[in-house]
């Protein structure tokens, strides 16, 4: 399928199947962390960049397969920022209306100042967006925004949306060291956190392969402190855990590589992902890599795999 993948095992979010409403790197932002390759189109321009009847297609036929009945979430995303696509909103009241299953939305949350994106974002169970810095010169380092995503647009349009929506919004902040860590950017979060009042923020950090070799991650340690400033629900996310082991699926090399399409991922990530034997996971990755479908990269001393 095109527009959908998985299902995934999310550590946020359960048994996960993901829409991919635009599987082109389509973005406002072009962010040194980012683990699916540089922006091709650097735009704010909301327009449908792919059919969303074909989106639709694909996700009534997932409902007609009985092994539907076991996700937990839909998660609509995206290769590039889902809230460009105009047809948001008509993909998340589909999924309402023929599966009795949560939506949640992963978004940048930039384009939330715009009545019709929150307008259209009613409709999810959960929303998670992202604010990884509150100053503009570390919101310029970090994001490498379009010159259209204005940063004060952008906090507005996240406190505006937190006061209207009737799910949970969960804020996502990753943290790079010496690009949006100082203590004055961890200051200007926690007064505009407060402000935007989440249900929870999560912390990440430069955890798979980023766009730039210069995007490092915090430690532990760090990573402990920061959350230490900030008041009401805050979680690190930024470490996978180790979960227990549901029944071992048919290995398909297919899923695989539609799932680095996506991210790079360790070989322990697809296998409990995707609910692989590792021993059979580990020799599907050797033949995808000799075949050149797939590539090697190491990053803070963990082995990636990824698309060419």
């Amino acid at each position: 399928m095109k527009y959908l993948f998985g299902p995934v095992n999310s550590r946020r979010l359960g048994l996960s199947q993901g829409i991919d409403l635009i599987p082109s790197k389509i973005c406002n932002f072009n962010c040194i962390y980012c683990e699916v390759g540089p922006t091709v189109c650097l735009t704010c321009e909301r327009r449908e960049y792919f059919p969303t009847s074909e989106i639709i297609a694909e996700i009534d036929a997932l409902l007609a397969d009985p092994g539907a009945a076991a996700l937990d979430v839909f998660t609509v995303t995206a290769s590039g920022e889902p809230t460009l696509h105009s047809g948001l909103g008509r993909v998340i009241r589909h999924i309402k209306e023929k599966a009795a299953r949560p939506v949640a939305v992963l978004t940048n949350g930039s384009t939330f100042h715009l009545p019709e994106v929150r307008a259209e974002l009613m409709a999810a169970d959960l929303v998670i967006p992202s604010l990884d810095a509150a100053r503009p010169e570390s919101y310029r380092r970090i994001n490498r925004p379009a010159n259209c995503a204005v940063l004060d647009d952008i906090v507005d349009g996240l406190i505006r949306f937190v006061a209207e929506f009737s799910g949970e919004v969960w804020l996502e902040i990753l943290l790079a060291k010496g690009i949006n860590d100082s203590e004055e950017d961890i200051a200007a979060l926690v007064e505009t956190v407060a402000k935007i009042g989440p249900a929870r923020v999560q912390l990440n950090t430069v955890v798979r392969p980023p766009l730039e070799a210069f995007a490092r991650p915090l430690d532990r340690a760090a990573m402990e402190a920061v959350a230490g400033r900030f008041d009401g629900r805050v979680e690190i996310i930024a470490d996978f855990s180790r979960r227990e082991q549901r029944a071992f699926r048919p290995l398909a090399e297919a899923e695989i590589v539609e799932m680095l399409k996506r991210r790079p991922c360790t070989a322990v990530d697809i296998g409990e992902a995707l609910h692989f034997d590792p021993a059979l996971t580990a020799a599907a990755l050797a033949r995808l890599v000799a075949s050149g479908a797939v590539r090697r990269s190491e990053h803070v001393g963990k082995t990636y795999y990824q698309t060419n």
